[in-house]
């Protein structure tokens, strides 16, 4: 337990279960079978916010029984990882008939008469009390959960009664204004998004070089520059006693769903430009004692994130040295080909010599095209929809090189694809740097809002005029006082219902 910070003269260090109960069971002996109650799973629940979706409803009699139940005005506590890190909390209103059920992985807290439900939500949300439940978890790894105990005995600093109302109002104030801020950072952020998008829209389609375009002269076509690969590819493949596989040319139907192109650009499929395409490894190829502290950087598909390689894990070169055929270059493009489609990034020339990890693959386009362009395009929605529809696995989706060589692409001159990489980084570089003030901007929001709710609980949240406003209340009385009254109402409630 964390020593306990300094508090007012008139608040009070309580134990949880001396001003409220924790997880109380339902009296509801009367309740009819066919009554519709709410149901919420944790999934129904917000992270940090306290809202929740009350849409769902069951009849009692589903319920009753393997579910937690609760009634309006409770505090619920998700007591299970990553839940209640995340700070899946809320005070429950509005239950159908006042009654719910849900999740078992909640902890219930329903606060006595003359400590306020709302109180105790912001006690418990607050990054500081869950990073402390976090260390008294119990359980194996992936199932930790908080004790009931722990809930229990856990001490919370409680004021008089008006002064918890006046400091829940002050909170609820402050963070609807912070909310609005968040709320406006948030637009902002999805607008980036929409600008990034309609950027690279207009790249891949030709608009963002159009008057680029139309002052050069003497460039190769697209066709012309496909028939130059061609040639090279055949003589390559002779020099080594080899026959070209014939890649299968787009059809007119496919032409027709594809967007339109500039005069000067085609239509082609990745087997028409790659030298290679690799499969990475199977995990057969790889074992636990191939990976180490010191070696070589490999990259699966969770490594691979906004058009950047982010390794976690390397592999011996020795045994990375035994499948070279994995080794990275630079102005290749690796792709996740598990799961979600559309992880790509390009490989530059600090990463040359990186592994391409199971459930990755990679493509080897050769000095005609420029990665950086090529991966852009590969992570955009025509291609992630067409990958989605292509990947094949009864359990996981998986890409296959038949699948990247048939993929249409664009193809155009090598100069037009260094000149639209320019447009793109310039238009972007602002979007980027947009993005990152925007993200500073929340990441301050959620730290003042964590010092809002660390000077309520030291007392220091509300003014002189607000505090003397509480201690004029008929209701005020020394926080000592407050917990006599609701030791003594709690003892005479079990003497009646002996």
């Amino acid at each position: 337990m964390k020593e306990k910070h300094a508090i007012p003269k008139h608040w009070l260090w309580v134990v949880h279960e001396d001003v409220s109960v924790i997880n109380p069971k339902l009296t509801a002996s009367d309740l009819c079978d066919d009554t519709e109650v709410s149901f919420l799973p944790m999934t129904c629940v917000e992270e940090v916010s306290g809202k929740y979706n009350l849409q769902i409803t069951r009849k009692y009699k589903e319920v009753k029984k393997g579910y937690t139940s609760f009634v309006d005005g409770d505090v619920i506590f998700a007591k299970i990882t990553p839940c209640m890190e995340n700070g899946k909390v809320a005070v429950l209103d509005n239950l159908v008939n006042g009654i719910g059920c849900g999740s078992t992985e909640f902890h219930v807290s329903r606060p006595l008469p003359g400590i306020q439900n709302k109180y105790l939500f912001f006690y418990f949300v607050q990054s500081a009390f869950r990073k402390e439940a976090r260390q008294n978890m119990t359980g194996s790894a992936g199932q930790l959960r908080v004790p009931a105990n722990y809930l229990k005995q856990v001490s919370l600093p409680i004021p008089p009664l008006p002064e918890q109302r006046a400091i829940v109002a002050k909170i609820e104030q402050l963070f609807s204004e912070l909310d609005n801020g968040i709320a406006s950072l948030k637009t902002a952020q999805e607008q980036l998004k929409v600008y990034r998008q309609a950027v690279l829209k207009q790249a891949f389609e030709g608009e963002l070089t159009k008057a680029w375009r139309e002052q050069q002269t003497g460039l190769l076509t697209a066709q012309e520059l496909l028939e130059k690969i061609t040639s090279e590819r055949e003589l390559a493949a002779n020099n080594q006693g080899k026959k070209l596989k014939p890649v299968t040319p787009i059809s007119q139907d496919e032409l027709d769903e594809l967007p339109e192109l500039p005069k000067a650009w085609i239509w082609g499929r990745i087997g028409d430009i790659a030298q290679k395409v690799q499969i990475g490894p199977f995990g057969s190829q790889l074992h636990y004692d191939d990976y180490t502290e010191n070696g070589i950087p490999l990259i699966n598909p969770k490594h691979i994130k906004d058009q950047k390689l982010i390794p976690r894990v390397r592999i011996s070169i020795d045994k990375a040295n035994s499948l070279p055929q994995y080794f990275l270059q630079e102005n290749d493009i690796i792709i996740g080909r598990r799961g979600e489609m559309g992880r790509t990034a390009p490989v530059l020339q600090a990463q040359a010599g990186w592994f391409c990890g199971t459930g990755s693959l990679y493509i080897r386009l050769g000095q005609h095209f420029i990665s950086k362009l090529y991966s852009l395009i590969l992570s955009e929605r025509r291609i992630v929809d067409h990958l989605e529809k292509k990947s094949r696995g009864t359990t996981m989706a998986n890409l296959n090189s038949q699948i990247i060589n048939s993929l249409p692409i664009q193809l155009l001159s090598f100069q037009e694809q260094a000149q639209i990489v320019q447009e793109i980084e310039t238009r972007l570089s602002v979007c980027d740097n947009m993005e990152t003030t925007i993200k500073e901007s929340l990441e301050k929001a959620e730290a003042l809002r964590q010092s809002i709710l660390k000077k309520a609980f030291e007392g220091k949240l509300l003014c002189n005029e607000e505090l003397e406003a509480t201690r004029n209340d008929p209701e005020w009385e020394p926080a000592e006082r407050l917990l006599e009254r609701i030791r003594s109402e709690k003892m005479n409630s079990r003497k009646r219902h002996q």
